[in-house]
């Protein structure tokens, strides 16, 4: 091999792309990360930490079983790369609330976790839909507006900053090189080998991992792969620090371990504009005070936009290409969550050269060619 040559080029090093070349390292396989570097806009960056099960799936059963086996998983994923980096991910998995702010908002989620939960082929997990006096015994500080919420056993967050200093950490130290200003400009499939084109010179390999997110979409057909994402922009507040008040995370409001408090989060088609909106913000803000009163007390130190990778009905991509064997893409909105099924499922199934059916059929895009019913 040359310098330039690997078993895996991955593309991308956000969270996905860093989940996926850490497992691979781990396997011995010569790994590359073809990265932007900081100019990229990362959805790894802009993320809400959550580990998050409750209501996913809902549509298609196998990602909420996915979900739950990635959730799983987290704590053997928190405690490799704490043996391997000292980072520690502070992940705390105490169970997660979905608040409601009226009778209407509580039935709606209720009936959708029923719904979730009576589809053929689902993985059923505990949860429970709790009144307004169950959530004060476990979060004392909620407001009188606080009508009730659904609680699921299995839900956590971490510190996502962190995990992603930590990946690249771990996968460096396994062999994995990290390429940042490597953007990819062009992929060809010749002999047997990809040979992929980069600001900084071509780099070859045996396989190719498509993890850059809403780039995917542009380098899919240049490996015969199909992977309709768009940006779809989400909106986040952070305020000073101030006494632990919140030992559960809610998917909108959480209480990180250094003390700050997040608030999201939006969910907008605004196309790749990753610019903060004041109406949105303050939305954001109106609601989290509504439910925790403390939170109108303290002061706003940040705000930002990101844009999730999202796809057509909102679940992954995973898929092989038929006409250039060894190209794969990982693609979803969930890089926190599934962090650890990136590194202990999927990037061994690519190191073996092909995703297992029983796995990865359900995700693949060709259920987006499916005709639909006359």
């Amino acid at each position: 091999m040359t310098a330039n040559t690997f078993d895996v080029a991955v593309i991308g090093g956000g969270l996905v792309g860093a989940s996926i070349a850490y497992g691979l390292a781990r396997t011995g396989t010569r790994v590359a990360v073809l990265d932007e570097g900081d100019i990229a806009l990362r959805a790894s960056r802009g993320n809400f930490a959550l580990v998050w099960v409750q209501s996913k799936g809902l549509g298609m059963p196998e990602y909420a079983g996915w979900t739950v086996r990635g959730a799983g998983l987290w704590p053997q994923l928190a405690q490799a790369l704490k043996q391997e980096t000292g980072l520690d991910l502070m992940l705390q998995q105490p169970g997660g609330f979905h608040i409601a702010l009226s009778e209407a908002e509580l039935e709606k989620r209720s009936n959708l976790l029923q719904c979730l939960h009576n589809q053929p082929r689902m993985m059923r997990y505990d949860y429970e839909i709790m009144d307004h006096a169950r959530v004060k015994a476990m979060m004392p500080e909620i407001g009188p507006q606080v009508v009730g919420a659904s609680y699921c056993p299995l839900d956590g967050h971490v510190n996502s900053l962190r995990l992603f200093r930590a990946l690249h950490m771990a996968m460096e130290q396994a062999g994995a090189r990290y390429l940042p200003n490597h953007g990819v400009e062009t992929i060809a499939y010749e002999g047997g080998e990809f040979r992929i084109t980069t600001p900084k010179g071509e780099i070859r390999a045996a396989k190719v991992v498509l993890a850059a997110g809403n780039g995917n979409a542009r380098l899919g057909p240049m490996v015969g792969l199909d992977v309709p994402v768009r940006p779809q922009r989400g909106q986040v507040v952070v305020t000073e620090r101030t006494q632990p008040f919140l030992r559960h995370p809610v998917v909108t409001v959480r209480q990180t371990d250094e003390g700050t408090v997040m608030l999201g989060d939006s969910v907008e088609e605004a196309g790749p504009d990753p610019t903060v909106g004041l109406p949105i913000v303050s939305a954001i803000a109106d609601r989290a005070v509504r439910m925790f009163p403390r939170i109108g007390g303290l002061n706003v130190v940040r705000t930002w936009a990101a844009l999730r990778v999202m796809t057509k009905d909102g679940f992954p991509i995973y898929d092989q290409s038929a006409t250039c064997p060894g190209a794969f893409v990982a693609t979803c909105h969930s890089g926190v969550t599934l962090a650890a099924t990136h590194a202990f499922v999927v990037a061994p199934a690519i190191a073996q050269g092909h995703l297992p059916s029983e796995d990865f059929e359900v995700f693949s895009a060709r259920r987006f060619h499916v005709p639909a019913a006359a």
